[in-house]
């Protein structure tokens, strides 16, 4: 079979769909082609709660009929070559393709640590961005009661959280001090372990797995300190490495961190092929260094970067880097954070101040469903610029984290911040007396005060 596209998208998860759709929206005149292997994809950020909040995976699953509605072509198969200089594609079923633009957006696999012995054995798990994978994986774990996972980043505790609602006897086991430490201080990852302990998680932070154990099947984890944990399944939370293969074949160059390198626009050092997601290379907003960082809000930045810019450039649409926002919600709590933590800040060389103020989402507080509020922000003592930022409450920290992330992305100050306007409604926000993001500014600005 022969097919002859405008722009070619390998990939068609978050990234390859918003590449699409935007590019769509910007030359309505090309046409466009998403090739996946998944009939249905999942929705990346939502495979945790394929394990208890949801009650089937069919309801974490991206509808097809965004691709469609943007006048853009799905293909079912799976590129296994390309030529970028004949600007061939060919499929796994033997079709080629033609093109004239492409976009990697393979996204990324789990990575298993290759020193770790017994990952072979059975019911040790990965967490794929595969449907059929999940939904197995989803029907082995119903059958087991001790369950370790490894890994303390997102993954690892928002399983965890989910699992537990299944009665299921939780080990979570991070080699870090704290759980979440690269997206938060302790003060707030010491908070998200005290949920999940009252919770009944066991949790064994600061030790390192030093085998997986068992005959064929796994059935128990051997630490470094020399404890075992008993366990009929193990899930390996270990993080993601980007899904370059198909590139590095093609001659598209590799970073050093193993991403596919790219300028502002997205575009690799063929002018004509682009990479977004977790697939291309990131670096960090503030501090330019690079990055292994890989967020579902970044990777669809890039691919409207990359959307807008396949057939002219401008300035006004280039990539400046991620803002590492995160969010997410551990026993009915709201964890997020935005920017540069105050410990990484440190490390980098920033001389930072910080502050929290605490306070409500609604006003006054005695009505139904006000949760509490903290707000914490990272500030640069001699410019006043915003670093970082952290809020801690209901569901409303989620949205408010995203204002905190605005802020630092438009170089405000603390003290624009603080003279910012707000709207506020009793039912929808906390008041305009102690607005808990205003009250932290305030509470920055008295220390830089004090400080001079």
């Amino acid at each position: 079979m022969q097919k002859n596209v405008d722009v070619l998208i390998i990939g068609g998860s978050a990234a390859g769909i918003v590449a699409a759709s935007t590019g769509k929206a910007f030359y309505p005149s090309k046409s466009f082609l998403i090739v996946r292997r998944e009939a249905e994809a999942v929705v990346p950020c939502g495979i945790p709660y394929i394990y208890g909040t949801l009650e089937s995976i069919s309801q974490n699953i991206i509808p097809n009929a965004h691709i469609e509605q943007a006048g853009v072509e799905l293909f079912i198969d799976e590129v296994v070559a390309v030529d970028c200089s004949a600007k061939v594609a060919t499929t796994a079923g033997g079709t080629r393709i033609t093109f004239d633009k492409l976009v990697f957006a393979t996204g990324s696999m789990p990575k298993v640590p290759s020193w770790l012995k017994g990952t072979g054995l059975d019911n040790v798990f990965t967490i794929p961005k595969d449907r059929d994978y999940l939904e197995h994986l989803r029907i082995r774990l119903e059958q087991c009661t001790n369950i370790v996972i490894i890994g303390g980043g997102f993954i690892g505790v928002e399983i965890a959280d989910e699992l537990r609602k299944k009665g299921k006897r939780i080990t979570l086991v991070e080699v870090l001090p704290h759980l979440l430490q690269a997206a938060f201080d302790p003060d707030l990852s010491v908070k998200v372990e005290e949920i999940l302990a009252k919770e009944g998680i066991t949790l064994r932070t600061g030790e390192k797995v030093q085998e997986l154990a068992g005959e064929t099947t796994v059935s128990h984890v051997l630490l470094e300190s020399g404890d075992r944990l008993d366990a009929d399944a193990v899930i390996l939370a270990t993080g993601y490495a980007p899904n370059v293969e198909l590139a590095r074949n093609a001659g598209v160059k590799i970073s050093e961190l193993g991403a596919i390198r790219v300028d502002e626009y997205m575009r690799t050092e063929n002018k004509d092929v682009f990479a977004i997601g977790d697939c291309a290379e990131k670096f960090s907003f503030i501090t330019r260094i690079a990055k292994g960082l890989m967020l579902a809000a970044t990777a669809c930045s890039e691919a409207r970067i990359a959307g807008m810019n396949l057939y002219g450039l401008s300035r006004l649409r280039t990539f400046s880097g991620t803002i590492s926002i995160f969010s997410t919600a551990i026993g009915g709590t709201t964890f997020a954070a935005a920017g540069v933590t105050e410990h990484l800040a440190l490390e980098r060389g920033f001389d930072v101040i910080s502050a929290s103020a605490e306070g409500i989402d609604k006003h006054p507080k005695s009505l139904p469903g006000t949760s509490s509020q903290f707000v914490k922000l990272i500030v640069n003592r001699e410019s006043g610029l915003v670093l970082g930022g952290a809020v801690v409450g209901g569901v409303s920290a989620g949205e408010l984290i995203n204002v905190i992330g605005v802020i630092i992305e438009n170089k405000m100050t603390i003290h624009e911040v603080l003279t910012l306007q707000v709207g506020t409604h009793p039912l929808l926000t906390g008041p305009p007396t102690g607005y808990p993001l205003i009250k932290a500014a305030e509470a920055v600005v008295k220390k830089l005060r004090l400080s001079r």
